[in-house]
Parts: structure tokens; sequence; C-alpha cells
């Protein structure tokens, strides 16, 4: 059986700042997905990261189906109106448009879709990330479809020791999706060349080379770009289909045991350690710390087996302490240096502005001009 899984998050409304959901939210969007759903959708799973909202839906519409988008977009509008009842900060920020007009991407909310023939049994994960941007999704892909250090199945599966083809995104270019395919492990090299720049090539998908089947689809857009101005970053999603031709469940995992450096953080503006968290994590370190979640899944027919949290183990406090410590000691340097992202990533532009006035005020200074008499 074809099967389509579609994710689409976005941030509509947080209680206290960038913390969560209210639960009034929360129960209005499941509200109208199920009402909007009948008939349309096979099964759906609704849960939060920070202060974002993910809508997990099964269907057999394919990838970019006008109706399942339409019934996010809907889903989201009436939870803006909950939110603005309830005066929640940002209710409906991550709507960028005013209208909808035949899917969501590029009218803010972050999309991952992936549609494949079942296998008699189908696991997979679903991640979501919230204060950071979908280039903290690289090294994470790298290691698992990629590095036999973390992914031991390139040398002892034949199929997954194939390799994978990654379609990597150039979101700094305005003018459509520009993408290169490149194969691992030929292409190995060029792969890290350009996914090392996690602010500018991103990976937008993974497909297995023993079968050609999807393996991992992204949220990766020209989102901060399409509006003529810096949009946004934090909320990527992910899917990753695991075992068989794919890496396994515990290989996909291994890297998040890093915490490493990511984009994002208090105002979308700084670099903080990805912090692995459990399923309807808030926010609340200097609006951050960047948190991913992971939900492993198995589906049958389009209907989905209840969430196991893949965080939600003791092993993993023990990596939250770590990354804990990561994000503190960065956080010490303020703003300065690495700790904060360069200027053409800044999410505001008040330092931007600030240094336009400035720069009429300099001047070039002579030799002479600097030595004191």
């Amino acid at each position: 059986m074809k099967i389509t899984l579609s994710v689409i998050k976005a941030d509509i409304g947080s209680i206290g700042g960038h913390i969560r959901p209210s639960a009034k939210l929360l129960d209005e969007v499941r509200r109208k997905v199920a009402e909007i759903g009948k008939g349309l959708l096979i099964d759906t799973y609704i849960g939060f990261t920070g202060d974002d909202i993910a809508i997990l839906m099964t269907h057999t519409g394919g990838n970019l189906n006008e109706k399942v988008h339409k019934l996010a977009w809907d889903a989201f509008l009436a939870g803006t109106e909950v939110a603005k009842a309830q005066g929640l900060y940002g209710a409906g920020q991550d709507l960028l448009k005013d209208s909808f007009s035949g899917n969501v991407k590029g009218m803010g909310p972050a999309v991952a879709e992936m549609t494949f023939e079942e296998r008699p049994n189908e696991p997979f994960l679903l991640f979501a990330a919230d204060k950071t941007d979908p280039g903290a999704y690289n090294l994470p892909c790298y290691m698992a479809f990629a590095d036999p250090m973390h992914s031991a199945g390139l040398i002892l599966s034949a199929k997954v020791g194939m390799g994978f083809t990654f379609r990597i995104m150039d979101v700094a270019h305005t003018d459509g999706d520009r993408c290169i395919d490149l194969n691992a492990p030929e292409d190995l090299y060029d792969i890290a060349a350009l996914l090392r720049d996690q602010e500018r090539f991103v990976v937008e998908s993974i497909r297995s080379r023993a079968s050609g089947d999807i393996a991992a689809s992204v949220s990766t857009t020209r989102l901060h770009n399409i509006a003529g101005k810096y949009t946004g970053k934090d909320d990527p999603v992910m899917l990753v289909r695991v075992q068989g031709n794919f890496p396994a469940t515990g290989e996909v995992l291994s890297p998040f045991t890093i915490g490493h450096l990511v984009a994002g953080f208090m105002r979308g503006s700084h670099h903080g350690a990805l912090m692995p968290v459990t399923a309807n994590t808030g926010i609340s370190f200097f609006d951050g710390p960047p948190i991913v979640s992971c939900l492993a899944f198995c589906i049958k027919n389009g209907k989905l087996t209840e969430p196991a949290d893949a965080f939600d183990h003791p092993y993993w406090e023990y990596v939250r302490t770590k990354v804990s410590a990561k994000s503190e000691d960065l956080r010490r340097q303020g703003f300065f240096g690495p700790a904060m992202l360069p200027y053409s990533e800044l999410e505001y532009g008040g330092i931007v502005d600030r240094l336009k006035k400035m720069d009429s005020k300099f001047r070039v200074v002579s030799g002479k001009e600097g030595v004191k008499a």
C-alpha cells in the first residue's frame, strides 16, 4: 500500500513568551484536524516541541496534497483564534501569508513529507526541533547515513552498505530550489564540504541506493529569503525511515549524543548545543536551549501505533547534562564571537540597523592624523 506521511509544524501562540502552547490551543488544533480530516486522513498524531505544534498525518494523497495542506492551515488558523482569545504570545506568528495558495510551503509552517510503498513492517522516526534551523539535521544525517563510526550498518549490512543519495539545497538561492544530488560514499568529501556550512547548504532528503526508496525528508526551504528579508528559522521537522535498507533506529539516534552546536537559541540569533528532549517539552533557559524530540512509530495500512518516546530513557539524562554544560560554556561569552550568529543570519534586524547608522560616521584616517605630537 502506497502511503504518504506528512508532518506540518508551526508556532501559533505560546504561554509566557516562547515557552509552550496552551492546552486549549492544542485541543482546538486536534478538534479541527479531526473535524476536517474525516475521509481525507487515515490517521493523525498531534503534539508539541517547544512552542511549536506538529501535526503528523497519514493519507494516500501524495506529497504537497492541496487538501491535506489546507487542512493543516485551517487547523492552525483555528488555533490562532484561540491563541488570540487567550492572549498568548505570538498568536499566528508562523502564518506568514494572508490566504492559502495550494500548499503551505513558503507560507511559514515547516513541512516534511514522504510517499512510499509500505513494507510488511514499517518503522519510522519523527524528529521535531525548536529554537534552531533545518541545518541542525546536517551532522546527524551525515553520521547516520554516511559514517560507519555511528552507523555500523554501513559496513555490516550489504544493502545499507550500498550507500545513500543526499539531496542538498542551497537555501541562499532565491530563484527556485537550487539542489545537488551526491552519493555516499563516492562523494563523501563533497557532501562534507557542503554540510559543514549549515546556514547555507542543508539536507533536503536522502534516498537508499539499494532500492531508490526515500529514507529521510527534512523541512528545508528558502523561507528566510522568500519574503525578501530574514523571517526566522526555528521549527525544523524530519521524517526518517529505519531498519531494513535503512540505518537502524539506534544508528540514527546515535549522533544526537554529541549535542552539536547549532544556530538559533534566543531571538534566533545565537549558537547553542542541540539538546535531545522528551516529547512535549517546552522552552526555558535563554529562550532555549535548541531542542529536538524524537517519536518512533510503526505504521500498517496507514494506521499509526502509539508513539514510543526515543529520548525518554535514563541514558539521555546523562546526555542532557553534558549538553547543558556545553551550552552554558558558550553562553558565558554573551554577544561575543561565535556565541552570536554572523550579521547575515541574525533573525532580529536591530543590530544591522545600528551598524547602518554608524556607517556614515566611519572615515579613513591618514597615518599622520593617527600620530600624536
